[in-house]
């Protein structure tokens, strides 16, 4: 598989926190991602996009369920390109969702 864009992240969007892994492949080929969780409220998510843009992120996708990802999307849409999925839509694509323990 060809790698699209070698620094991007993952949103999980969720009522009281957003859980967000960056993914990046490195010098030597291997993938290396990081996760972080932050809280929903407005300095939390603009500390989020800072981690992001710090990390070299060009692209991120989140999850489109309910309400929960508009004021992200509004606070992130003028440093990145985003990519809306539909949650029901990518349980159905194989081997996109992993399971994870958040501490």
């Amino acid at each position: 598989m060809d790698v699209l864009y070698p620094r991007c992240s993952g949103l999980d969007v969720h009522k009281r926190f957003v859980v967000a892994c960056v993914s990046s492949v490195q010098t030597n080929g291997q993938r290396h991602k990081e996760v972080r969780q932050f809280s929903t409220m407005t300095n939390e998510i603009v500390a989020m996009k800072e981690w992001l843009r710090a990390s070299g992120c060009s692209h991120v996708a989140m999850e489109s369920t309910g309400v929960y990802w508009k004021p992200i999307f509004h606070v992130l849409e003028g440093d990145f390109e985003i990519v809306l999925a539909n949650a029901q839509h990518m349980k159905a694509v194989p081997g996109r969702k992993v399971r994870r323990e958040v501490a």
